[in-house]
């Protein structure tokens, strides 16, 4: 389990570091997706991934454990969309089975980091 940061240490989170290796790799993993899908399903698989790291700092810089914990859920709710749409790129044969894994597994991670954390804030706040 992450140890909870002090306030002011965005930069000390390893899940929000974690979530921008996963905006990294599905930036990388889309782009040979489709050209008719650049404002299609790439656009929307990417605009969640980016919306991982940003909710973990935009709940982070509120301040309030109530609102971390808000905006963790939300971080995690967009890491769900990331992982159904790249499934859904597997699907209509953007990308391969074998090459969707790796990300997939960092999505699993990010999950279970999110998770984690969100759980610690709960209980400091009480």
């Amino acid at each position: 389990m992450e140890s909870l940061p002090e306030k002011g240490s965005l930069e000390e989170l390893l899940v929000w570091h974690r979530a921008m290796e996963l905006v990294d790799g599905v930036y990388k993993h889309t782009r040979n997706w489709p050209k008719a899908e650049v404002f299609g399903l790439t656009n929307q698989v990417r605009r969640a991934a980016v919306s991982v790291p940003s909710n973990i700092a935009e709940g982070h810089g509120r301040k309030q454990d109530g609102d971390f914990v808000r905006f963790l859920s939300i971080a995690y709710g967009s890491l769900m969309e990331v992982k159904t749409q790249l499934l859904i790129g597997v699907r209509q044969g953007f990308s391969g089975e074998s090459e969707t894994r790796a990300v997939l597994r960092v999505v699993d991670e990010v999950a279970k980091m999110l998770n984690a954390l969100r759980k610690a804030v709960q209980r400091r706040k009480k």
